[in-house]
């Protein structure tokens, strides 16, 4: 997954978990955009302050993720749904076997949950 991806997912996930000061930098990191430089300039703090506050970041959201695994298993919920989707298109598939497939994907969500 790209990086800027992941650290949006991660954040989504457990972004409130870091304060309001590392949400703040955070965001306009990964969401803004912004450089560096913008963000030390505009927080009053040095770039290499900003480098080290997003690092720390983002070790403390892959922290959360290893223990609590929430963005893993959404990622799987999302793929089982998609192939949900894709069996809802296939012409070529018998009743019996759309049946257990639903089963199967619908079992591997619950699991998920």
């Amino acid at each position: 997954m790209e990086k800027i991806v992941e650290q949006g997912f991660l954040y989504d996930f457990y972004g409130e978990l870091l304060t309001e000061h590392q949400r703040k930098i955070y965001e306009d990191v990964v969401y803004q955009d912004l450089s560096l430089a913008e963000i030390a300039k505009e927080n009053g703090i040095s770039r290499q302050g900003v480098h080290d506050l997003v690092r720390r970041c983002d070790s403390i959201l892959q922290d959360y993720e290893d223990k609590l695994h929430l963005v893993a298993r959404f990622m799987k919920v999302k793929e089982n749904v998609i192939h949900l989707q894709a069996l809802s298109n296939d012409k070529d598939i018998t009743r019996e076997e759309l049946v257990e497939k639903i089963r199967l994907f619908s079992r591997e969500i619950l699991e998920e949950l």
